[in-house]
């Protein structure tokens, strides 16, 4: 008997990337495009705040740390950019599971979900485990990066605090990712706003020292962090064993150690992803330091630009999660043409959206850049940096709504591929090149981002218009309807 129901095909016949049906259909697509639209923004909406509470986290985080001290608000800045960089890796490995739980709840193979969960949360538990013990290991690194020697013991403190909260973070991504995957996002959106909530009262009480705890500045940030965490899993797994709608997946009712021929498949599917977000996030850092070659102004206006892009993007990058849900239940029931046209829907939702946001910013740039700052020449460089971030709003709703629909066919290795060419062999070298040799000033870097972000629009979206076809070909499914 293989440990709790796992096959020897399990872990293939879920996560493979071939051109095949995981199983009949027994969920029935809408068969409009009002509908498929309107089932992404239910499922896609919850998913759009839950992002935008993580922002206002670090928003506040960032405040409170202000009103502390310089040093102390450069410490969590920083430290902040380095947890954050391991974390994302870490979640694109879990992301895996999100595409694998949607086709397998497309099938209506419930009863396979379980034992995937849970090859998942050890795979959880022990990257949480190597992101704490890395963050309380980074002193050497901030020595060889030149951080000024005064705000190193601060990041430590803060990074080591932090720390705790890592195998906690771990844990509610899977449970998270289940729970997307199955199409419930809305839980997801109220256990992040208690993890918000919790986090706020922890930075108020830690950070400053209230009801008789010391003030424990930026290592107070950390731990409020950690606390904000840790909350998490503890109420999601609460919803697991509460809600009937959870309770018939029976997530708890077995044990199971750790078994290779599922993790393996996950890892399979997850690397390509954490790896490319990784390179994602590390082309905007490397950009960064680029302003801060060609000055303060350059370096604050590009923040203010970046800033506002930021929070813009969380709403495809919702749009983008529930396109992989959703493609993946067309999948799982084997509705291959359900699942083209949902991933060219939400594709086109997304940038849609950015369509709008492109609008507004480029309208709006002057205006907007007061809002961030009162001296005339940060608003001056920033207007104009705006005015660019406006440019690529479409080419980053294409992208993000790309990568969302190609998840949903657990196709992620050449994904990965396309991000590092159009992010490292074209827009960091491009952005160099402008910026420090062409004259071009703070505009140079983000043209370079503009040309990237355009070719990882086009080079992904060809990659899904090409596979989805492939799939349709191949699928022994072809409704008159879909």
């Amino acid at each position: 008997m293989w440990e709790d129901g796992l096959c020897p095909s399990l872990g293939s016949a879920i996560l493979s990337p071939s051109i095949a049906p995981v199983a009949a259909a027994p969920v029935r697509a809408p068969v409009s495009v009002r509908a498929e639209a309107a089932a992404l923004l239910r499922i896609g909406a919850p998913l759009m705040v839950t992002q935008l509470t993580q922002m206002v986290m670090g928003f506040f985080d960032t405040v409170m740390m202000g009103r502390v001290g310089s040093d102390e608000l450069a410490a969590v800045a920083i430290g902040t950019g380095l947890w954050h960089s391991l974390f994302l890796m870490a979640l694109g490995v879990l992301m895996a599971l999100s595409p694998s739980v949607a086709q397998l709840q497309g099938a209506g193979q419930r009863t396979a979900i379980a034992p995937l969960v849970r090859q998942a949360l050890w795979l959880g538990l022990m990257l949480g485990l190597l992101c704490g013990l890395g963050l309380r290991h980074l002193q050497g690194l901030l020595w060889v990066l030149g951080i000024e020697p005064k705000l190193i013991p601060l990041i430590t403190a803060y990074l080591d605090a932090l720390s705790w909260g890592m195998v906690p973070a771990c844990v509610f991504m899977v449970l998270r990712l289940f729970s997307e995957g199955i199409g419930r996002t809305r839980p997801v959106l109220l256990v992040s706003l208690l993890g918000l909530l919790v986090n706020l009262v922890a930075n108020y009480v830690l950070i400053f020292g209230h009801w008789g705890f010391p003030a424990l500045g930026a290592r107070g940030c950390g731990l409020a962090t950690a606390l904000g965490m840790a909350v998490l899993p503890v109420a999601m797994l609460v919803l697991v064993v509460r809600d009937r709608r959870y309770r018939d997946y029976a997530l708890l009712r077995a044990w199971a150690w750790p078994h290779g021929p599922t993790l393996w498949p996950l890892l399979v599917l997850g690397v390509p992803i954490g790896v490319g977000l990784f390179l994602e996030t590390a082309v905007f850092a490397a950009v960064a330091l680029l302003l801060g070659m060609l000055g303060a102004v350059a370096a604050a206006a590009h923040q203010v630009a970046l800033s506002v892009a930021s929070i813009t993007f969380m709403v495809p990058l919702g749009l983008s999660m529930a396109t992989t849900v959703r493609v993946g239940h067309a999948i799982g029931r084997g509705d291959a043409q359900a699942a083209r046209r949902t991933g060219f829907i939400g594709i086109g939702l997304c940038a849609g959206f950015m369509v709008l946001m492109a609008v507004a910013m480029f309208t709006g740039s002057a205006v907007i850049a007061r809002f961030y700052s009162e001296d005339m020449a940060v608003v001056t460089v920033a207007t104009g940096l705006l005015q660019l971030a406006a440019l690529f709003q479409l080419s980053d709703g294409l992208q993000v709504g790309a990568l969302g629909a190609l998840r949903g066919l657990k196709d992620t290795q050449l994904p990965l591929l396309i991000v590092l060419f159009a992010y490292w062999l074209i827009a960091f070298p491009l952005a160099w090149w402008l910026g420090l040799h062409q004259g071009l000033g703070p505009s140079g870097p983000w043209i370079g981002l503009i040309v990237g972000l355009t070719t990882a629009a086009v080079l992904l979206n060809l990659r899904f218009w090409w596979l989805s076809a492939r799939w349709v070909r191949s699928s022994p499914v072809r409704p008159d309807r879909a």
